[in-house]
């Protein structure tokens, strides 16, 4: 059984290996800044999912310059994406966001550009703005849909439901960027079943890319509070492993799989311990799939 790995699709495009470059631009979230919440979603810490690769003060042309740098030096890379990791990038007035976006795109060594966001989070303008990248640029879009579940969406004090993300996914598509979703299995309010129809939904609609995440626990979260009470039972690596055979198996083999295990931050995340060893767990995914 064979998947098509972001990797794969972008040397396929490109003719050689494309990395991305993650920034962040101080972006903040509505279910963080009060408008929804002060809270946020139960899961996300301090640094809104980012890896922490650079100090917030920098600007986005010295965050790609340090990419850059770094990556050619360690890889040989010559060709990048940038990546708008860091809470929900697409938060600003529009005017605001096509000064970021312009200013990540000016160097010529950037070929494309991806934008993390929630799906509640866009409109017709901020649309209009990232489809006019699309004839230059690969131009991806990615929602944090976690799931379709809206009982799930309540328990992680997501602030949104599925229905939102649908309408954003349908509006986003017409204009003809490409849609990464995230999903995170192993909530607590779902069963296998749960999570597989998550995915029977995603291949329905024929999502470009998915991105999967293993539900982990971070310090300084009320997840933390929830993992610490013993309220809540995490995935094992064995399970997880399971679950996403069977979703790779529902996907279209042309679903770009931009990630099937992350390495749950590794020098903060405090469960599961296992998320650590992240290429032992793709190993064992690939060798279930074979």
């Amino acid at each position: 059984m064979k998947y098509y790995p972001l990797s794969s699709y972008l040397k396929d495009k490109f003719g050689e290996k494309v990395y991305k470059i993650t920034l962040d631009a101080g972006f903040t979230c509505p279910n963080r800044d009060g408008t929804i919440s002060d809270i946020g979603c139960i899961f996300c810490d301090d640094g809104g999912s980012f890896s922490q690769a650079h100090p917030r003060h920098l600007s986005i042309s010295e965050q790609i310059d340090i990419g850059i740098k770094s990556q050619h030096a360690r890889f040989g890379a010559n060709k990048f994406m940038a990546y708008f990791q860091a809470f929900s990038n697409t938060y600003k007035p529009t005017e605001e966001l096509k000064k970021i976006y312009t200013e990540a795109l000016k160097n010529p060594q950037i070929v494309g550009i991806s934008i993390g966001t929630r799906p509640d989070c866009v409109d017709d303008e901020k649309l209009d703005l990232i489809a006019s990248f699309t004839p230059k640029y690969e131009t991806w879009i990615e929602y944090g849909l976690q799931t379709i579940h809206d009982k799930s969406l309540i328990w992680m004090n997501r602030g949104h439901n599925y229905e939102v993300f649908e309408k954003a996914y349908f509006e986003t598509k017409k204009r003809g960027i490409k849609v990464c979703t995230h999903i995170i299995l192993g909530l607590p309010t779902e069963t296998k079943e749960d999570m597989l129809k998550t995915i029977e939904k995603i291949a329905e609609l024929k999502v470009d890319g998915v991105k999967f995440h293993a539900l982990c626990v971070m310090p300084n979260t009320p997840l933390e509070k929830m993992y610490n009470s013993g309220n809540i039972k995490l995935l094992s690596e064995d399970a997880y492993v399971d679950i996403i055979c069977e979703a790779v198996k529902i996907l279209p083999q042309n679903t770009i799989i931009h990630r099937l295990c992350g390495n749950g931050y590794s020098k903060t995340m405090l469960a599961p311990l296992w998320l650590n060893n992240k290429w032992e767990t793709l190993n064992k995914i690939n060798a279930k799939l074979a």
